[in-house]
């Protein structure tokens, strides 16, 4: 009989195979071009992307060349696609060369090209080509300043499109009259293409004064040369963003981890694959719903699986390690330490929750007496933001190394 540790890795497992882009590109390959095929991408599964578009537009006769930028420790052999590395989630000067590169294989596409654009989350930070006036230290600044205000990811990117010389369909505008295909493997709530990675090749006009006013909002203050060149850096006439292919969503990602459950006899429910919020509070409605199943066997009855997706934020309190996943599961482990019944995993499916070297962590019901037993207390390391700390001295962290795609959070609530 397998334990609960080994069913809720495994549930993770499939979530992340069906994320991955191995075998996707089937079925929506574009025509062959008269010219060259430019492939173009960035994010942290844009690597494997390219490789399996590459075995894909090999088996119609293809050839293809191109760039596509991912995040250090994340590149993966490729016969003719270049792949360079960069930082994240803090842009580098790898980045930024590499985006400048990036635009200028776009400019040289000519009317009988294909370019073909590879986009999955991460390619907010990894194609860091500031908007004219702007330094990449700028960039640095804002976006540090972003991943600790508890601003949500929708926000953050709308931010980060008003920085870029690139995003928000800006490297959609410097293709001209090739023709223009686009692959997204989705990190965002709700799957839309003009969030996957803020964007590059998805057109839409630029609001100036309303990312001032969330940088207001989140208590962001920018020096004044700042917010100038984020007024002149509008877009108001977006260009023709060409054809949208979604490989992998969240929802995918789920369903499979519902198929695995319902074979190894979990009843599974599927509570969404878009939710947000603090982690801590999203932790206390998730624990609601894992104590209705175990008194009143609603939504669902017992043995069953709770999973869930979307990206929750932590607003800094303490000088911890954390990572959104490790506090959300912390948090839910405190609120149900009454349910014996009842274990979790909560894992960003990148492989790297927040800034730490794991995807995430897990517990079931011996977690409270392995705490009392190694002197580990829960609640004050959930005050001090430092579940990474916790969850490691517990021997509960999920360590997975990259996973070479991203669909942003798994989470799932077992219930015996």
């Amino acid at each position: 009989m397998l334990s609960d540790a080994e069913i809720l890795k495994a549930l993770f497992q499939a979530a992340l195979e069906a994320a991955l882009p191995d075998g996707k590109f089937a079925g929506v390959l574009p025509e062959r071009p008269k010219g060259r095929t430019i492939v173009l991408g960035a994010g942290k599964a844009s690597a494997r992307m390219a490789a399996a578009f590459e075995a894909a537009w090999e088996k119609v006769g293809g050839t293809c060349e191109g760039l596509v930028v991912t995040r250090y420790d994340h590149a993966v052999p490729t016969r003719f696609i270049e792949i360079v590395e960069a930082a994240h989630p803090v842009p580098d000067e790898a980045g930024l060369k590499a985006a400048g590169r990036i635009l200028k294989l776009a400019e040289q596409a000519g009317p009988d090209d294909l370019v073909v654009c590879l986009i999955s989350g991460g390619a907010s930070a990894l194609l860091a080509l500031p908007a004219e006036g702007l330094t990449l230290a700028d960039k640095q600044m804002v976006n540090k300043a972003l991943l600790s205000s508890g601003m949500p990811i929708g926000a953050m990117n709308r931010v980060r499109k008003s920085l870029s010389a690139i995003k928000g369909g800006r490297l959609a505008a410097r293709i001209g009259g090739a023709r223009l295909v686009t692959y997204l493997i989705s990190d965002v709530p709700g799957d839309s293409p003009a969030s996957i990675g803020s964007g590059p090749t998805i057109p839409e006009p630029s609001e100036p004064q309303e990312v001032l006013a969330l940088l207001r909002e989140y208590a962001i203050t920018v020096p004044e040369r700042i917010e100038a060149a984020i007024r002149a850096n509008a877009v108001a006439a977006p260009a023709n963003g060409g054809e949208i292919h979604m490989l992998a969503t969240p929802h995918m990602a789920l369903q499979a981890a519902a198929t695995k459950a319902r074979a190894l006899g979990f009843t599974p429910l599927i509570l969404g694959d878009a939710i947000e919020g603090e982690a801590r509070e999203v932790a206390r409605v998730m624990a609601g719903i894992a104590r209705s199943v175990v008194v009143h066997g609603e939504p669902v009855r017992p043995p069953c699986v709770l999973l869930s997706g979307g990206e929750t934020t932590v607003t800094l309190r303490g000088k911890g390690r954390g990572g959104r996943n490790a506090e959300l599961l912390l948090a839910l482990a405190l609120a149900t330490r009454d349910l014996p019944t009842v274990s979790a995993i909560a894992c960003d499916t990148d492989g790297i929750d927040g800034s730490e070297d794991n995807a995430g962590a897990w517990f079931d019901h011996s977690l409270h007496e392995r705490a009392a037993m190694t002197g580990v207390d829960l609640a004050a390391s959930l005050a001090d933001n430092d579940a990474y700390t916790a969850f490691k001295a517990l021997d509960s962290l999920v360590m997975t190394g990259p996973t070479f795609t991203n669909v942003n959070d798994f989470r799932c609530i077992l219930v015996r």
